[in-house]
C-alpha cells in the first residue's frame, strides 16, 4: 500500500465513473458520492457529509478564518497549502498534467480529461438527460442538472439566500465576513476580491512610479 505512494498505481476503480483510489477505503467513502450516503456531520451547521475528510475539510474551509498559506505574486490568503500550490499555477503557467498519447501539456487536471476526450476518445462522457449537454465530469453534471431542476441546495447562514454551488455560497458569505483573501504587492492594502486588488494595483504601482521620478 506504501509503495503505491510512489508509483502511482491505483488498483480500486469505481464502476461509476473513472476515478481510481490507492487503497480500498478511499473507494469505499468516494462510492457514498454515487449512492448520497451521507454518514458524517458537521457539529457546526449540520450540513452532512460523504466522508470524514470532507467533513475536516468543510471545517476549515468554512468555519475556520485562519488563512497561514499566502500567495508570493498577489498576496492571496489561503486555509490550506494544496489551495495555494493549486492556485500557484495561474502565475507560473506550471503544467503538470501530460497526455500520454502526445506532447501536449495541461495547468488543470480537467483540461487533459477534456484534452483524452475530444482528440483520443478516452474515457466517458456524462451527458444531460434533459438538452444531451455533455460533460467531462460527473460533479459538472450534477451542478448542470440543477439549473434545469432550480435546485439550490447550498443555504447561506448569515441570511435566507440559497445557491447552486458550494463556490457560489461561498464567494456570497465574503458580503457577511470581514475576511480580505488578496493584498496589494506594493502597499499590502488588503482586499475581499481579486478585480479590486487588481484594480487598485495599477494605480499604486503608477503612484510608486511618479513618486520614483522625483527622488
Amino acid at each position: 500500500m506504501h509503495s503505491r505512494i510512489y508509483s502511482g498505481e491505483k488498483p480500486y476503480k469505481c464502476h461509476m465513473c473513472d476515478k481510481a483510489f490507492g487503497v480500498s477505503g478511499s473507494l469505499k467513502g468516494h462510492m457514498r458520492v454515487h449512492t448520497g450516503d451521507k454518514l458524517y456531520k458537521c457539529s457546526l451547521c449540520n450540513k452532512s457529509f460523504s466522508t470524514s475528510g470532507s467533513l475536516q475539510t468543510h471545517k476549515r474551509l468554512v468555519h475556520s478564518n485562519i488563512r497561514p498559506y499566502d500567495c508570493p505574486y498577489c498576496g492571496k490568503l489561503f486555509k490550506i497549502n494544496s489551495q495555494l500550490n493549486r492556485y500557484l499555477r495561474s502565475h507560473t503557467g506550471a503544467k503538470p498534467y501530460s497526455c500520454r498519447h502526445c506532447s501536449e501539456r495541461f495547468i488543470w487536471h480537467n483540461q487533459l480529461k477534456v484534452h483524452l476526450l475530444e482528440s483520443h476518445n478516452e474515457g466517458t462522457w456524462f451527458t444531460c438527460h434533459i438538452c444531451q449537454k455533455k460533460f467531462s465530469h460527473f460533479g459538472s453534471l450534477k451542478i448542470h442538472i440543477r439549473r434545469h431542476e432550480g435546485v439550490k441546495p447550498y443555504v447561506c447562514c448569515e441570511c435566507p439566500k440559497r445557491f447552486r454551488t458550494s463556490s457560489d455560497l461561498k464567494s456570497h458569505q465574503k458580503v457577511h465576513s470581514d475576511v480580505r483573501d488578496f493584498a496589494c504587492g506594493f502597499c499590502a492594502t488588503p482586499f475581499k476580491h481579486k478585480h479590486s486588488v487588481l484594480v487598485h494595483v495599477k494605480t499604486c504601482a503608477y503612484k510608486i512610479d511618479l513618486a520614483d521620478m522625483f527622488t
